[in-house]
């Protein structure tokens, strides 16, 4: 279990997607942090540790019972290797752990709900098969042989934890939104058209996400009605070489009741090596976003955080859902098109200011600042993946994940900030 540390600062609660997170945060005595969640070893590859952690992918608070919180991994330790990834435990199960802030002030874990297919039976991190969400990666061991696929695998990365006990999870293969039940079994997986998973769709150019930079964001809105997912960065449209707009990613939307999406548009401020990550609600129309880069803090790292807001932005779905190349303009689609071919056909982006800048903020040290919760009162609780203390060495073999400023392992770590 990875250790996450958190700021000295107080920390107000943990949310998904919440606007009222204030009255989550009274009365938890949070007197006693910083502390460390309790972690064990996974696995020991090459002589490093693999430390069972990686709740840094998402988090949210339980929505009915203050000081309880859900955090959830990713797929699992891996590397990159040749035309895919080595899976350094591939049983892995993505998990969520359910855990508390007791009345001693102490981090209490209540249960850990290992995610499962419809059958009950555990899924792994492994990649899905073709025409069920693959990404074309090929997933080996730590030896570096091939292994399988897995139709209901995921690669989750943002938890809402709704009123009724279950979970939504967004993921990066499909790109899937998934349904499951209190327990971690699946209920349903929302999937674009063309994706044979489920009846209810998104639509089907987001099946053209970039491999490892699929849904990387998800939360509802406050009035509990709406799912809203980030796809992470530049996705494929209509192909790899085509998609020029390096700045240009999207937004959808899901009504939960009828299943009717929107897409809108989001104008990154980096480029394709950049990613917008999580997302959390301040309103039904009002949210905050993470754009980052994948360098660490203290090595000229972009970490910020903006507000953004979708009511005067265009709807960019287009009429035709199935279209794999979404809505065009000028006979190109719209990764094609630069900013200003797409505000002269009178489409808008979402609106956006910086609430904060980690780095200039806290000197944050971390890359993979993942997580923000929006805390009530202009305070934001953000925090890291640690990638289960294992990152690639440049042959596909594991290496210690070390942050360069302090020369420690890095953990996951929690910080609560005040936000513009």
């Amino acid at each position: 279990m990875k250790k996450i540390l958190f700021s000295a600062l107080i920390l107000a609660a943990v949310s998904a997607c919440k606007d009222d997170d204030t009255m989550i945060s009274q009365d938890i005595n949070y007197a006693k942090l910083p502390q460390e969640f309790p972690f064990s070893k996974l696995a020991t590859i090459g002589g490093v540790d693999v430390i069972n952690g990686g709740f840094g992918s998402g988090a949210a608070a339980h929505p009915t019972r203050k000081g309880e919180f859900y955090v959830i991994t990713d797929r699992g330790p891996n590397t990159d290797y040749l035309n895919g990834k080595k899976f350094l435990t591939p049983n892995f199960t993505p998990t969520i752990m359910h855990f508390k802030i007791n009345a001693d002030g102490n981090i209490e874990v209540i249960k850990y709900i290992k995610l499962k297919n419809p059958s009950g039976q555990l899924i792994t991190g492994l990649p899905n098969p073709v025409g069920m969400g693959s990404t074309g990666e090929i997933a080996y061991d730590a030896s570096g042989n091939v292994l399988g696929t897995d139709t209901y695998g995921l690669d989750s990365e943002s938890i809402v934890a709704a009123v009724d006990g279950t979970f939504w999870v967004s993921d990066e293969y499909g790109p899937h939104i998934v349904h499951y039940s209190a327990d971690g079994v699946e209920l349903e997986r929302i999937s674009p058209i063309g994706v044979n998973t489920g009846t209810r769709k998104l639509p089907a150019v987001l099946a053209k996400r970039r491999a490892n930079r699929g849904m990387e964001g998800l939360c509802i809105t406050p009035d509990g009605k709406t799912l809203v997912g980030t796809m992470q960065s530049t996705m494929y449209v209509p192909t790899k070489a085509l998609a020029t707009n390096t700045t240009l990613t999207r937004i959808v939307t899901f009504d939960i009741a009828t299943g009717q999406t929107k897409q809108y548009l989001y104008k990154q401020d980096g480029g394709a090596s950049d990613s917008v990550c999580d997302i959390t609600a301040l309103s039904s129309t009002e949210f905050l976003v993470i754009e980052r880069d994948g360098n660490f803090g203290s090595q000229g790292g972009l970490k910020k955080v903006y507000r953004i807001n979708i009511s005067g932005a265009s709807d960019v779905n287009g009429t035709d859902l199935a279209a794999v190349d979404g809505m065009k303009i000028n006979g190109k689609a719209l990764e094609q098109s630069t900013w200003v071919e797409i505000t002269t056909a009178g489409l808008k982006p979402v609106t956006k200011t910086l609430a904060v800048d980690l780095v200039a903020k806290l000197g944050y040290e971390h890359d993979k600042f993942e997580g923000i919760v929006y805390l009530g009162n202009n305070k934001l609780a953000v925090f890291n993946d640690d990638d289960f203390g294992v990152v690639d060495d440049g042959s596909g073999n594991p290496k210690t994940k070390i942050l360069p400023k302090t020369g420690k392992v890095d953990k996951g770590t929690m910080y609560v900030v005040d936000i513009q």
